[in-house]
């Protein structure tokens, strides 16, 4: 399988990418979007002409977001609603609104390196049930929303370089028998993500969905919070605009019709890579394992059950 790549790359924009695609019709679901790279996709999304809803903890911060795309979008509708990943009661609660087909759901929030061992209302490791748990809950239950989108539904799963940290421990998640660290937490969160994308491939094709992974490259964002700010080399660094173009290529360029199960970076299909570098790129063989996918996805349903 030859790997997918596109005129764009480690500079360029979601405008860049976006420029002259007409998304008119079109109804998104960015999570995370108050901020960030998941505030920049929301915005190029919206001013290809989709309509965008930015499901988020802070509803005050998603509703000034909102304001500012609307200011820039042209008037394209940008709704805010609530919605907690951490907790699956508010996954459910979100779920229970939304009566429409939905043509793009953007899994962009997240949370990285939290120093202790802190777990989420149902008693998961709380990196773990943000980044993956709460969005496998959230991408399964929009499963119908998404079958029932005309033109075939786009899954975009944000993950990291940092997944290479750690495959899925599967016989300790939630790290009750070992010891926690909190990049290994990380990495798994982020393998993760890799493995909803990889297994939405296999079981939801029929249904005309597709769903990729990415790489958005190191950005300075709220993610920082917990490690003292952006640690990588500055020749490294990427502007949130540059940051969300990956994003976007995967949820609205035509490039990436019918392309699924595979995981970008700078805008273009990673290459497997055993042996990472510091602050290089490439994908870890086990994120793309099908068996890890159907295991992950078996044992995440009875997590949300």
């Amino acid at each position: 399988m030859s790997l997918v790549t596109t005129p764009f790359g480690f500079s360029s924009t979601a405008a860049d990418v976006l420029d002259g695609v007409d998304l008119g019709g079109k109804r998104a679901i960015v999570t995370g979007g108050a901020s960030g790279i998941g505030l920049e996709t929301a915005r190029a999304l919206a001013v290809a002409g989709a309509s965008v809803v930015l499901a988020v903890r802070d509803t005050e911060a998603g509703a000034r977001a909102a304001t500012e795309i609307a200011a820039t979008s042209g008037g394209t509708p940008v709704a805010v609603s609530r919605l907690d990943l951490a907790d699956l009661s508010s996954v459910r609660a979100f779920i229970s609104t939304w009566d429409a087909p939905l043509d793009i759901l953007v899994n962009n929030a997240g949370i990285m390196a939290v120093p202790d061992l802190r777990r989420t209302p149902q008693g998961h490791e709380l990196q773990f049930g943000t980044n993956f748990l709460g969005h496998f809950a959230l991408t399964v239950g929009l499963h119908p929303w998404l079958a029932a989108a005309a033109d075939g539904a786009r899954i975009v799963s944000v993950s990291s370089n940092a997944h290479y940290f750690s495959p899925v421990v599967f016989d300790d998640v939630d790290y009750r028998d070992r010891p926690y660290d909190p990049w290994t937490a990380y990495g798994q969160s982020k393998t993760a993500c890799i493995l909803l994308a990889v297994n939405v491939t296999q079981r939801w094709r029929v249904d005309g969905i597709t769903a990729n992974a990415l790489n958005p490259g190191a950005i300075a964002t709220n993610l920082q919070r917990y490690t003292g700010g952006l640690q990588t080399p500055e020749e490294r660094r990427k502007t949130p605009v540059q940051g969300a173009a990956t994003s976007v290529l995967l949820a609205g360029s035509p490039l990436l019709d019918g392309i699924s199960g595979r995981y970008f970076e700078d805008c273009n299909q990673a290459e497997v890579v055993t042996e990472p570098v510091m602050f290089g790129g490439g994908v870890a063989p086990f994120a793309l394992e099908a068996d890890d996918g159907e295991h992950l996805w078996d044992l995440a349903s009875e997590f949300v059950r």
